[in-house]
């Protein structure tokens, strides 16, 4: 309560502790009324009204219509971040999530990476054990390894020769490897619809279908022959084993060196 004789606020009497509480609980009230009921657009609208009306009853000194909008704002733009709370957790995660790819990709060796997958598709080469193996670019897997089953384990010959060897329960689909890392195996892709000529398997086609989406490269092992292929931009070409490692390598960082080269 304000004192007019000694200019002061004296908060010890009851009158002002219960104002302070009827005040908060209205806060709270429309909080919850707003979240319930109002949509982001209203939201927005309500929320440049209230501002105004709080800044004009502080200019023309309405103390009790200037407290009432203040609160009202408040209650508006705490329903504003609940609201928001998705969009704005997914913003902080994708800002931290694109600081620490450009950390890790300063610091794993490439191509080591390409020469363990190598040696795992030579095994599978000559055993003709079928595989599908994608290496991620720019384009994002992280919707589409959810069909699959999450890994994030160290790349190595023996782990890939593993995951697909026949009668294991991760060996249908693709894995998909993400820098130094395999991201999930097991993943499903979507075939192509487009005419193709020649006989190509349902490896093939996924490989081909998930090339024409996304900007990745996709190798694929043939069940029948053995034979070595890659998808790239809807396309699909064979790969000679002795010429493999360069063929992969020119794939997947030539592309990058003359963007950077653009830049």
């Amino acid at each position: 309560m304000y004192d007019p004789f000694s200019g002061n606020w004296n908060v010890t009497v009851a009158t002002v502790w219960i104002d302070l509480f009827v005040s908060l609980a209205v806060v709270i009230a429309l909080i919850f009324f707003i979240v319930k009921s109002m949509k982001r657009i209203s939201l927005t609208i309500a929320s440049i009204v209230a501002g105004c009306l709080c800044i004009t009853s502080w200019f023309f000194g309405l103390n009790f219509l200037w407290a009432i909008s203040l609160a009202f704002l408040a209650a508006l733009f705490a329903a504003t971040l609940i609201q928001g709370q998705a969009e704005i957790k997914e913003f902080f995660s994708h800002f931290f999530k694109k600081k620490s790819y450009k950390n890790a990709e300063k610091v794993y060796d490439r191509h080591a990476v390409c020469q363990r997958v190598a040696l795992a598709v030579e095994t599978l080469s000559k055993a003709k054990i079928g595989a599908l193996i994608t290496f991620e670019k720019g384009t994002s897997f992280t919707e589409i390894v959810k069909s699959g089953t999450i890994l994030n384990a160290p790349i190595t010959p023996e782990l890939l020769v593993t995951i697909f060897y026949p009668g294991t329960r991760l060996h249908d689909g693709a894995v998909v490897i993400r820098r130094d890392q395999i991201l999930a195996a097991s993943v499903y892709y979507t075939p192509t619809t487009r005419p193709l000529t020649g006989k190509f398997g349902s490896r093939h086609r996924a490989a081909i279908g998930i090339s024409e989406v996304t900007d990745s490269v996709t190798i694929v092992v043939s069940e029948e022959t053995g034979r070595v292929s890659l998808a790239y931009h809807g396309e699909l070409i064979s790969v000679a084993p002795d010429s493999f490692l360069r063929t992969v390598e020119e794939y997947l960082f030539t592309e990058e060196k003359s963007d950077k080269e653009e830049k």
